[in-house]
């Protein structure tokens, strides 16, 4: 049976009006600079990738040698392309916008350049997350300037969103808003090959993801949830989980994309706001997650609601299979 590529797909979804040929040439660019972090991640210590580079993010946090490399990989590829107002990174205190000589665009794109980065040097499975929206317009029907404020749009905004995976096989997961489907790098032709049309998520599950070294701060809705689980066939539940945890949340979404689960990130006495980047990572997997039928909520609310305060904003992430979603935020209520 002849696959279809990632490039058929899109154009497919241009011409049935989906999607413009901006939106389509933004998509297959961002697809082409993952390919090239799946390069580098893949050759890891041969290209001297491994280990600190010696900076903190904006977030304070030491960045990986692939940290960097992959935020200028994502950056240079898409600064020429005449699609984007400007793009933002979780690596980047502001936006950068398109500046001449280079054509500004109608698009603006967020970015996780590697996502999970603390498993590069014991060769867990990493990715990059991102985000596409409009750029507002004024009253006067004029593109507004790219700056922080043009980015502060809720989730249910967003023209596309996708990530990238970099495992045993690399798979770019992608959502124009008709679906989700996933697309799985052939290293021989170097093109992204569909492998996943329109994934959808199991609504009940056995399995959950979650950082039990948090126990201990955990709100008492969450803690209620996981304690029910582990109790097994024993407990109200009256059926065994299993708990998976890789602490790469595009290996543990991915994971949920495909044989379902439920996968949390919650707020705590530590992380009062939550871990996680509502600008970076929930909204886009939010998108994707509720595009394949499943939910994700912050334990009251639905993500996509949220109206953004800050460009790198924390929130609570509790999304996955829709029925065990509803139940843990039908406990925080």
């Amino acid at each position: 049976m002849r696959r279809v590529t990632l490039t058929q797909y899109l154009v497919g979804r241009q011409q049935n009006n989906l999607i413009n040929a901006d939106l389509r040439l933004l998509l297959e660019t961002i697809a082409r600079a993952c390919k090239a972090i799946s390069t580098r991640v893949n050759k890891g210590a041969l290209a001297d990738g491994l280990g600190a580079a010696g900076t903190d993010n904006i977030q304070g946090e030491a960045q990986k040698k692939l940290d960097v490399l992959s935020n200028e990989i994502l950056m240079e590829a898409n600064v020429w392309g005449g699609n984007l107002a400007a793009f933002a990174s979780e690596e980047v205190e502001r936006p950068v916008p398109i500046t001449e000589p280079y054509k500004r665009g109608e698009y603006l794109l967020l970015i996780d350049p590697l996502d999970g980065s603390s498993n590069i040097d014991v060769n867990i499975s990493v990715g990059t997350i991102f985000s596409v929206l409009r750029c507002p317009k004024t009253a006067e029907g004029k593109y507004c300037e790219p700056e922080e404020a043009a980015f502060l749009q809720p989730g249910s905004r967003q023209v596309a969103a996708g990530f990238a995976v970099y495992g045993p096989t690399t798979v770019f997961v992608i959502t124009v808003g008709d679906g989700v489907h996933g697309f799985t790098l052939d290293r021989e032709t170097y093109t992204f090959v569909q492998t996943h049309p329109d994934i959808k998520i199991p609504a009940d599950t056995a399995e959950f993801a979650i950082n039990t070294s948090n126990m201990r701060r955990w709100e008492p809705p969450v803690k209620r949830y996981i304690d029910e689980c582990l109790a097994g066939t024993d407990g109200p539940r009256g059926k065994d989980f299993n708990m998976r945890w890789v602490a790469s949340m595009v290996a543990d979404v991915f994971r949920t994309l495909t044989r379902g689960g439920i996968f949390m990130y919650p707020r705590d006495s530590k992380q009062k706001e939550g871990r996680l980047r509502l600008m970076y990572e929930a909204n886009p997997m939010a998108l994707i997650v509720e595009q394949a039928g499943g939910a994700a909520t912050d334990g009251a609310r639905r993500i996509l609601d949220i109206q953004p305060k800050g460009l790198h904003q924390r929130v609570a992430v509790i999304l996955g299979s829709k029925n065990e979603v509803d139940r843990v935020t039908s406990y925080h209520k």
